[in-house]
């Protein structure tokens, strides 16, 4: 059960960051522009996730995970400072 709700999780950022990063294409909003690159990493976090629990159980892979989901925070965290400096 918990593969799947790995794989959920991947699933749900993927879809997240697309719709996004089509809002920001069409709108030109550079938040949508942040939040997309930050569901951007946080996928690729699930998806190491998924390696790290399933596939891949003999390497821990918890450090790279955290250090894609810090630099993904820190890129919508920015975005979201730079947004209130204009």
């Amino acid at each position: 059960m918990d593969k799947a709700i790995y794989a959920a999780c991947a699933l749900t950022a993927l879809v997240s960051a697309w719709l996004l990063l089509r809002a920001y294409a069409r709108g030109r909003s550079r938040l949508l522009l942040w939040s997309g690159l930050c569901f951007g990493g946080l996928t690729l976090n699930n998806l190491l996730l998924v390696l790290d629990k399933t596939v891949l159980k003999d390497i821990d892979l918890s450090v790279p995970r955290l250090l894609i989901a810090l630099m993904s925070m820190l890129l919508l965290v920015g975005g979201m400072i730079m947004e209130h400096d204009q």
